[in-house]
């Protein structure tokens, strides 16, 4: 294929390829050409132009196929048009030869039609270029024309289209005779020359003035003919024609109309002309003969569709603002058109018509107009509405019977109304909450209007008004409650009128569907209606009805249980006449369809006990059944359609119940059954709509069914095949009003009565089939066979169809049951009966059998069974040439290959394979080629890998077809493409390989997809595309993006659904990698748009790229998948673009936020233009241009509707938690200003929070609750990121400070008494959000905001019975709940400033009067007064502490596991009510845990609310008295009590959780729990109440453990440290009272000690008993969870590497360390002497360990947490009472001893350790020695060890350690017990006055050298001071020396370094200090040694010298004793 790739076709290459490959080189030269023309240098195309104009027309004459033909005359044209035009006139006319030449033989065609696609070509290309020439081009044309056959034809109508767009008005000479020829092949017999035909006149009208004036009626009645028969494509292509032709006609393009002076059609003429066509089809006008008049005849059905189409075109050209304008004239005629009688001859025909007329509104209103524009016309429907209902109560009221024609008015206009309310009903639906203006606005009465078609005298129509009742409770829930009650209370009081009855329960129906809100009211009134049917007869019948579905809505059965299978079972009465009968069969019905409804939605409630209570019912209905046919005999056949009715609700709940409880009833069944579906009783050849979904999606090519997949799904269902396809109506089935919408409907449309039942029955078939005797199953295939023989005709069609659909339904049910289908005979019987089908004309029963063929294999699963049958079809295929059994048994391969799957059938692959292959070239059929390559691709999709070996054979074989098979046979397209993607998915990841055979593998699947891609056909093209996303999923870099995107993006303006999906789904693959790439390529093809002109497509990729244009989609798509793949394709953009293009992300987002919800703008008033023609010259040329539908403004956009600006705000969102996630810059103003200096691109967050603001603040306070929820959320995202981030420019201050308006602004509409509560729930929590995060200090602005909440918390008080009953009962538990939520995040943030002022130490306002003032405004500024926020919480705390609790008892009630429901209060809690519970409970769990936090809080500060009793009871007014449990009903519970209880629930809500938290649970929900548990336990009370019960505290340490095991978080390991902190302490001070109060009544204070604390006499702690135990496993699990060397047994185990020396613990880890160790400490006290002996080994081992594993130096010489937490346990343990024990002496003297021990080796210098912190080690070496006994540690080894170690410090060369040490050494020699200090002064002093004399030679350089002489001098100034008088001459003698000799002399101290300096300094001021201590000893040593005596005079007086000078500053500084320099951090000592 390379080779391909060069300029001149490389002919070498060519002769040497195999003869098959040729054409796919050339191709492929082809394609190469065309992209590289564009491109290359002129000058080089010059060169060569002329061989390469050779090679080019060489081709024309070598039959080229289509795919090549089109390649080859575009290069052509394109050539001509870069280079020299010189030959061009020879090359058209040798194509005209071509064309003109009589050879008609089929291989001479494809040189003609390459010939025909040349001229347009060049035409098409250079247009006036060749200007002369056209006229006898065309007129070759034509005469070709005449003669040629279908392929020729429409290859040169599509030429002709080409010659017509190029040369534009040049050719006007030749538009009548294209004309002429052209239109007599509108009804043409071929379909794609009616698309060709179709085309050619579309482009042919933009010039052609006559077509839409003189010709105009003729045009259309030409269209109205060419729909007859036609297909799909046609009637897309027709009715785009008729469709522009007359919105030309009635808006004339502009240049036309300069040149001739026209007469404009008036917008009547042009609807009357359209209507026509819909009500009389094509056959003429009134003017063609009088048979017309007399109704003969109803229109084709594809007319009418097409024509709908039309319309919809027409509206659409003439644009969004002409429809705005003209809407109530377009509305009334479309209107009138339903109720023609021509248009609702019958039943079924009105169903389609309304159908019609319906699409026609939606898509004109739902997609052209703006919300502004589209709430209008909603004013205009209600109008139209009432008009009609006016005229109809005229009638109705009408006694006197004048009114004759009257009647027939009234039925007509049953259609009218539902046309319009159901239009009504969807534009509030799409409107959701925008449409409050409709419904608000009284002079509109909308909800009156639709009210009043309740009471129309048609059912239809009363259904219609109550589905647009549902319609407006779903989009504005507020509206429910009020409705219902309405209704309820008209149904009460029209008892009287049949109408008012059924309307009015309709309506009750259908608002009960559309939610789940429950009412007592309704239940009532149902069962009055079933009750008082019996009384009057006339009514009866619509009671009956009415009664049994108002009782079915699905939320009422689920409370109502009980009530309901009462009267279920009475629904058996009377028996007697015809028409009590009527009523018995009518009350059935309804029954068991309330029944079917309750089972549908509440399959939880169906116990054993309750289907038992179902089955009688349901049995007694079987049995009434036989005896129906006899009935219907004696009564007459007007009961047939009730009896219908009760049968299809028999077949619908039957089938939802478990077979198994009607086994009994098995036989009667069956017999109903097939009865039913083989059409025994049934004179009519109905037919069921099942077969479709029963048989395989895929197969949908096959059977055509793929319409459904098409914009025009709604109207193309009604020319499907099967009986009454598309007819759905409401009134066929009521019920189905509240029942759930199927997906995918806007609307439900249950089918006629006849349908549904069999539909039902074939259901139900399928259920019970599995479990039916292998007996019955022979003897019902039997029977089928039998029926199938019996029926003739049309007749045998129908009963084969049903009977095939029934079988399917059957196999389908064996296969979900894993059942087989039974012994040799069953399958004799069931193979007999598909293979007879296999060879049945109809394509849609052949399908059928295909499918049963291979479901039947699956089921039997049987090799031998599969091979029979594969044999089977083998041989018939290779006999057999008809095509009908070649294309079913080749459908059976393929059917069987799919449900055996690959390994099943592998034995059969290869036959099957060869076989297909050669049927797939048949080129005399294409419909067996379709069948043929389906079921290959079939085999290829199922067999997987094993196909690898066919890979080649079969991709030459589709390449091949592709180049060869004309386009028109799309199936056959279709169908290669299908085998394609099948061939890729089989190859795989494989297509990345370089090797040649997967080069061509891959090469040959790229050339396929560009064929494809180059199709007509839009289904073919999605095949491409789908093709290419699987191929870029195996092979991304062999995808060529640059030219497959902008290929997409051409594809989102597609008018086909499938094929917009396609592109979309394509570019979600593409943008999850390579995002930044899509866009690139995008923009780009914004770019080129203006310089390339083949781009026709009205593409609207502007500045902001493909996003904007995916955006734009999102308000025109209403496909699911589609808006979702957009979505997701916008979302991956998002995630990988956002951060680096965040000022091109948000402005997108803000313009679809911003935009005003109107219509669309206009650009000139159109209005002016009939009145006053002068002045229309003066109007500028391209003003006219634009005003009138020129293509730009064809699709004026629309401003986004409100679901896309919900997904913009969402996005929003997401933008900021990306850029959280990206940088910390983003967040940092002060960060983002410089970075933004230093790189002016980059794009920081912060910059933009003005805008995030105000697109949050416009989202908040919208119309749509959708978008205010987003709103909200974004402002509370916004607050919680940036709460924090300061104001560079004002110090103190955040930025969001300034925004506080906007804030306050955006909150307040939410709390307005309308607002839904999901709304104000959300608000609320923005509200406590702004409020704790810190941002507004001044109480005075904050108040605003406060007032919101304080507004609310009234609102809950007002308890249960307020009147504001709106929105159902759990909305107000979410919004009450929410608002509590709210108020305890406030409190608990206010209670934590107050926590932190008061800890802060107040500042003294220093002296000083000048900057008083200065100072006061910055106390305000700094500190907040202690009480600030308080101050607004204060007032409300009383109410709010009752309401908080309440929340915690229901919360605690709800938590209960389902077998303690009994316990529950009947009556709810305090915000729920018991039929809410479930909801209730999702709403609970939202919110408890910061309001237990805000309890514990309360409790904890009011020490368990004693104040309590003052506050009043409950406020007075409040009529909600019994409502909150009160914490204090009375006197007689004690505050004892009340302790008790609330400890019982805090603690018990706590532990509940933090058992279990589920992990979708917010981990600030576990901290909130947490920190609650702390606040508690530091109130006195709550201590008592845990220490009391041992156990309870056991149970919360092992639950805290288990937290632990499954949460990682630090801050959450930190909280559980402190409550177990807190835990220990209640232990402690519970002890110490017990002790005190025991030491108190007596015995010594000893006995006391060993008395109390756990382990007793003997040291037993038991596991679960006790709370030291449960202590400490979980401190060992923090310890060795971050310290895992701690653990001796890793260590040990064989599998463990050596630990290497750990890195430095993380800054919350060595918290946490800290935390724990501290803890640890304080255990031993909790224990009995012999207690504390167990644990102590353990705590010593894990404190050491610690002290060990953390002692590491820091750079700082700082000392780490988790050590001075050791050395602080140490001491406390050392010192604790313990050591007095009488019991255990020797055993603690040993522990204290091993301890030391175990430090002193830890301190052993060590390789492995080398940062060890020696310091750390001695500070607890000396801990030791200073805190226990000498008697203890007094042993020789210790102290040889100890001072070993002292030795190592003062050796040692870190000056830090040798200072830290003489401090130590400092406090041992100063021990007062002598016997431990003496030894360590006698071996150690010696060795200190040794270095402290070397000073002198080496003198300290730096300031810590400086610092460690020192200290030493002042360890020996103690020794001097701590001597006997006799002894200290002879230290003196030490000291003084040294001290003089660090003096200098006057010359080396002027030079010598700043630490030598401070050296003479101290030494000077340390001598002058001795001497008048000790007097008499200082002579002595000075006068032993002249030379001291005058360095040290030389250098006082050198002092004093200096000393003047600086006397004065000296005189003010009393000289003062130098303190030591370095302190300690924690004093230990």
């Amino acid at each position: 294929m390379e080779l391909a790739h060069s300029l001149l076709l490389n002919e070498e290459a060519l002769a040497q390829i195999t003869e098959a490959k040729r054409p796919v080189f050339i191709f492929e030269w082809l394609r190469f050409l065309d992209k590289v023309l564009v491109a290359a240098n002129r000058v080089d195309v010059k060169e060569k132009q002329k061989k390469l104009v050779e090679q080019l027309t060489g081709l024309i004459s070598s039959a080229p196929g289509p795919p090549t033909r089109k390649l080859l005359a575009k290069n052509l044209a394109t050539l001509y048009s870069i280079g020299d035009t010189f030959t061009v006139f020879q090359t058209l006319d040798k194509c005209n030869d071509i064309i003109k030449s009589k050879d008609d033989t089929p291989t001479y065609l494809p040189t003609k039609l390459a010939a025909v696609a040349c001229v347009g070509s060049f035409y098409e290309k250079m247009g006036r270029m060749l200007g002369s020439s056209f006229p006898d081009t065309i007129t070759n044309m034509l005469k070709a024309l005449k003669t040629a056959e279908s392929q020729g034809r429409s290859e040169i109508l599509l030429s002709l289209q080409k010659v017509l767009n190029g040369l534009g008005g040049a050719a006007a000479s030749c538009h009548r005779d294209i004309y002429k020829n052209a239109r007599s092949l509108l009804t043409d017999r071929s379909m794609a020359v009616r698309c060709a035909v179709a085309k050619c006149l579309l482009e042919l009208q933009n010039e052609a003035v006559f077509m839409w004036t003189t010709e105009l009626e003729n045009v259309a009645t030409l269209c109205f003919k060419a729909l007859e028969g036609s297909n799909y494509g046609v009637r897309v292509a027709v009715s785009k024609l008729l469709g522009t032709v007359m919105a030309t006609a009635l808006m004339p393009k502009q240049a036309a109309v300069m040149r001739q002076n026209v007469k404009r059609a008036t917008l009547d003429e042009v609807l009357e002309l359209m209507a026509t066509g819909f009500l009389r089809g094509g056959s003429g006008f009134l003017k063609s003969g009088g048979e017309m008049l007399k109704g003969g005849g109803s229109v084709s059905r594809e007319v009418r569709v097409g024509v709908t189409q039309a319309y919809v075109v027409f509206v659409t050209t003439l644009g969004g603002q002409w429809l705005e304008r003209n809407f109530a004239t377009f509305l009334s005629h479309v209107l009138d058109l339903v109720s023609h009688p021509r248009a609702t001859q019958t039943h079924v025909e009105a169903v389609y018509s309304r159908r019609c007329v319906s699409f026609m509104l939606r898509s004109t209103l739902g997609g052209l107009l703006g919300e502004k524009a589209q709430v209008a016309s909603g004013k205009d429907i209600c109008q139209a509405i009432s008009k009609q209902m006016r005229a109809v109560e005229a009638v109705v009221n009408d006694t006197s019977g004048e009114n004759k024609a009257g009647a027939a008015d009234v039925s007509a206009s049953q259609h009218v109304m539902v046309c319009a309310l159901k239009e009504l009903g969807s534009l509030v639906q799409s409107l959701s909450a925008t449409s409050s203006p409709l419904i608000q606005e009284p002079s509109i009465g909308l909800l009156e209007t639709v009210s009043s078609v309740l009471l129309h005298p048609s059912m239809a129509a009363r259904l219609a008004a109550a589905w647009c009742l549902r319609c407006v409770a779903v989009a504005l829930p507020y509206q429910l409650t009020p409705l219902l009650e309405r209704c309820a209370e008209r149904i009460n009081n029209l008892k009287s009128s049949p109408e008012a009855v059924s309307g009015y329960s309709f309506a009750v129906a259908a608002l009960l569907g559309g939610c789940t809100s429950v009412l007592w009211l309704v239940v009532s009134i149902a069962e009055d209606l079933l009750r008082t049917a019996a009384q009057n007869s006339r009514l009866s019948l619509q009671r009956t009805q009415a009664g049994w579905l108002a009782s079915g809505g699905p939320s009422l059965v689920r409370y109502h249980l009980p009530k309901m299978l009462l009267l279920w079972r009475n629904a058996e009465k009377a028996r007697g006449d015809s028409f009590t009968w009527q009523v018995t069969l009518e009350g059935r019905a309804g029954a068991l369809c309330a029944m079917r409804s309750f089972v549908a939605h509440c399959p939880e409630l169906l116990t054993e006990d309750v289907i038992r209570r179902l089955m009688t019912p349901i049995e007694c209905a079987m049995t009434m059944m036989s005896h129906v046919p006899s009935v219907i005999k004696v009564h007459g056949t007007h009961l047939k359609a009730s009896a219908a009715m009760v049968r299809l609700r028999l077949y619908d709940i039957l089938a939802l119940l478990p077979p198994k409880t009607y086994e009994g009833s098995f036989n009667a069944l069956l017999r109903e059954l097939v009865a039913e579906f083989t059409l025994t009783d049934n004179s009519a050849n109905t037919t069921t709509s099942l077969l479709r979904s029963l048989c395989h999606y895929d197969d949908s090519v096959l059977m055509g069914s793929w319409l459904q997949e098409t914009d025009h799904k709604s109207i193309e269902d009604q020319l499907q095949p099967n009986s009454a396809s598309g007819s759905g109506a409401l009134e066929h089935d009521p019920s189905s009003i509240y029942l759930r919408v199927p997906m995918g409907e806007a609307m439900p449309g249950p089918l006629p009565l006849g349908v549904s039942v069999i539909d039902a029955s074939v259901a139900l078939f399928g259920v019970v089939f599995p479990h039916v005797s292998f007996k019955h199953r022979l003897q019902m295939l039997d029977h089928f066979a039998e029926c199938i023989k019996q029926a003739k005709g049309v007749r045998q069609q129908a009963v084969q169809l049903n009977i095939f659909t029934a079988v399917l339904s059957a196999l389908k049910g064996l296969a979900e049951n894993k059942s087989t289908l039974g012994p040799e005979e069953v399958r004799k019987s069931a193979l007999a009966l598909v293979m007879g089908a296999l060879d049945n004309p109809n394509p849609i029963l052949r399908c059928a059998a295909g499918e049963a063929l291979g479901r039947m294999a699956q089921v039997v699963g049987e090799a031998t069974f599969i091979a029979r049958m594969a044999q089977y079809s083998f041989d018939k295929l290779r006999s057999a040439r008809d095509v009908v059994s070649r294309t079913g048994h080749s459908l059976a391969l393929g059917c069987l290959h799919r449900y055996v799957g690959g390994i099943g059938s592998g034995q059969h692959l290869k036959t099957s394979v060869s076989i297909l292959l050669a049927l797939a070239q048949d080129g005399t059929s294409h419909e067996v080629q379709t069948w043929a390559l389906h079921s290959l691709a079939l085999i290829v999709d199922s067999s997987g890998p094993m196909y690898r070996g066919y890979v080649e054979p079969t991709l030459s074989l589709v390449l091949t077809l592709l180049l060869t098979v004309p386009p028109s046979h799309t199936e056959v397209h279709q169908c290669l493409g299908r085998c394609l993607g099948a061939l890729i998915t089989t190859v795989g990841p494989e297509l990345q390989g370089n090797g040649a055979t997967i080069s061509t593998i891959r090469s040959s699947c790229l050339v396929g997809c560009a064929i494809m891609q180059g199709h007509s056909d839009s289904l073919v093209q999605a095949a491409a595309i789908s093709c290419l996303q699987q191929l870029h999923m195996f092979a991304p870099r062999h995808v060529n993006l640059s030219s497959l995107v902008p290929c997409l993006c051409v594809h989102l303006c597609s008018s086909h659904l499938l094929l917009r999906r396609a592109a979309v789904a394509c570019l979600r693959q593409l943008a999850q990698r390579e995002a930044a790439e899509v866009c690139e390529y995008a923009m780009s093809l914004a770019r080129n748009k203006d310089s390339t002109d083949s781009t026709t497509v009205n593409l609207n990729i502007t500045e902001t790229g493909l996003e904007g244009v995916l955006f734009g989609m999102l308000d025109r798509e209403t496909d699911r998948k589609l808006c979702h793949d957009i979505h997701d394709t916008l979302g991956h953009m998002l995630s990988s673009l956002a951060v680096d293009k965040l000022s091109h992300w948000l402005k997108l987002c803000k313009d679809v936020l911003a935009a005003t919800t109107g219509g669309v703008v206009a650009p000139v008033d159109l209005g002016k233009e009939e009145d006053d023609s002068e002045k229309q010259d003066e109007i500028d040329d391209d003003i006219m241009f634009t005003a009138l539908g020129e293509d730009n403004n064809a699709k004026p956009s629309v401003a986004p509707r409100w679901v896309t600006r919900v997904f913009a705000a969402d996005c929003l969102c997401r933008i900021i938690l990306l850029c959280e996630n990206a940088d910390k810059t983003h967040f940092d103003l002060a960060g983002a200003r410089s970075a933004k200096a230093k790189n002016p691109k980059g794009d920081l967050l912060v910059l933009h929070l003005s805008d995030l603001i105000r697109m949050a603040f416009m989202a908040a306070t919208d119309n749509s609750n959708q978008l205010r929820m987003a709103g909200l959320q974004a402002l509370e995202d916004i607050i919680k990121k940036f709460a924090s981030v300061p104001e560079p420019e004002f110090p103190g201050h955040v930025i969001l400070e300034q925004y506080q308006a906007n804030v306050g602004a955006a909150l307040r509409p939410a709390f307005s008494p309308d607002t839904p509560s999901d709304i104000t729930a959300k608000a609320c929590q923005v509200c406590s959000t702004w409020i704790g995060s810190g941002v507004v200090s001044d109480l005075n602005d904050l108040r605003r905001v406060h007032n919101l909440l304080v507004s609310s918390l009234d609102k809950v008080q007002a308890g249960k019975g307020s009147s504001s009953q709106l929105y159902s009962e759990s909305a107000t538990t979410m919004e009450k709940l929410a608002v509590l939520k709210a108020w305890a995040e406030v409190y608990v943030v206010a209670m934590k400033i107050k926590k932190e002022a008061e800890s802060r130490p107040v500042k003294e306002v220093k002296a000083g009067e000048e900057d008083e003032e200065q100072e006061e405004e910055e106390v305000g500024a700094d500190i907040l007064p202690p009480d600030s926020l308080i101050m607004l919480v204060q007032p409300e705390l009383p109410s709010l502490s009752r309401l908080w609790l309440a929340v915690l008892r229901d919360y605690a009630l709800l938590t209960l596991p389902a077998e303690f429901s009994s316990q529950l209060p009947p009556d709810g809690g305090a915000f729920y009510t018991p039929e809410t519970i479930d909801t209730a409970r999702l709403h609970y769990r939202g919110s408890w845990a910061p309001v237990l936090h805000a309890v514990a809080l309360w409790l904890s500060s009011t020490s368990f609310g004693e104040g309590e009793e003052e506050a009043p009871a409950v406020p007075p007014q409040a009529s909600g008295a019994p409502v909150y449990p009160q914490g204090n009903p009375g006197p007689t519970q004690s505050l004892e009590d009340l302790i008790k209880d609330r400890m019982h629930l805090m603690l018990g809500v706590s532990i509940e959780f933090l058992c279990f938290p589920r992990a979708e649970e917010p981990i600030e929900h576990v901290m909130s729990c947490l920190q609650a548990l702390c606040t508690l336990l530091d109130s006195p009370c709550a201590r008592t109440h845990i220490s009391e019960d041992q156990l309870l505290g056991v149970e919360l340490l092992n639950v805290l453990h288990r937290l632990l095991l499954t949460r990682d978080p630090p801050a959450v390991q930190l909280q559980v440290t402190a409550v177990v902190q807190e835990t220990i302490r209640a232990a402690q001070d519970h002890l110490t009272q017990q002790r005190d109060t025991q030491g108190k009544e007596g015995g010594g204070e000893k006995d006391a000690l060993s008395l109390r604390g756990e382990g007793g006499e003997t040291g037993e702690l038991l596991p679960g008993k006790s709370l030291v135990f449960a202590a400490m496993e979980l401190m060992v699990f923090i310890l060795v969870r971050h310290l895992p060397q701690l653990n001796t047994r890793v260590n040990e185990s064989p599998s463990h590497l050596p630990l290497r020396p750990q890195p430095r613990l993380p800054e919350e880890s060595t918290r946490l360390v800290a935390h724990t160790v501290s803890i640890l400490a304080e255990l031993p006290l909790l224990c009995s002497p012999a207690g504390s002996m167990t644990i102590l080994p353990t705590v010593l081992f894990l404190i050491t360990g610690v002290l060990k594993e953390t002692a590491v130096k820091t750079p700082d010489n700082s000392i780490p947490l988790p050590v001075s937490a050791a050395l602080q346990g140490i001491k406390t343990i050392i010192t604790s009472p313990l050591a007095r024990a009488e019991k255990t002496p020797t055993q603690w003297t040993g522990l204290i001893r091993s301890s030391l021990a175990s430090v002193l080796e830890y301190s052993q210098p060590d390789e492995s350790r080398p940062n060890m912190d020696e310091v750390s080690m001695l500070t607890a070496m000396t801990l030791f020695l200073l805190s226990a006994s000498s008697e203890v540690i007094g042993v020789t080894v210790l102290q040889q060890g100890c001072m070993e170690r002292y030795r190592n410090a003062l050796l040692s060369s870190d000056p830090w350690v040798q200072a830290r040490c003489y401090q130590l050494l400092l406090s041992v020699f100063q021990h007062p017990s002598r016997a431990l200090s003496t030894p360590y002064i006698h071996a150690l002093a010696p060795l200190m006055v040794e270095k402290l004399k070397g000073v002198e030679r080496s003198r300290p350089g730096t300031v810590t050298e400086l610092q460690a002489v020192q200290e030493g001098i002042r360890v020996l100034e103690n020794l001097v001071g701590m001597a006997e008088e006799q002894n200290r001459v002879q230290l003196l003698a030490l000291l003084v020396p040294t001290l003089v000799s660090y003096l200098l002399d006057d010359k080396a101290f002027s030079s010598a370094p700043p630490a030598s300096k401070g050296l003479h300094e101290f030494a000077l001021q340390n001598l002058m200090r001795i001497g008048p201590l000790y007097p008499a000893a200082f002579k002595t040593v000075i006068g032993a040694a002249p030379e001291l005596k005058t360095r040290l005079e030389s250098a006082v007086r050198a002092n004093q010298a200096s000393s003047k000078a600086k006397a004065a500053a000296l005189l003010a500084q009393p000289t003062v004793q130098a303190a030591p320099t370095i302190k300690l951090k924690t004093s230990f000592f």
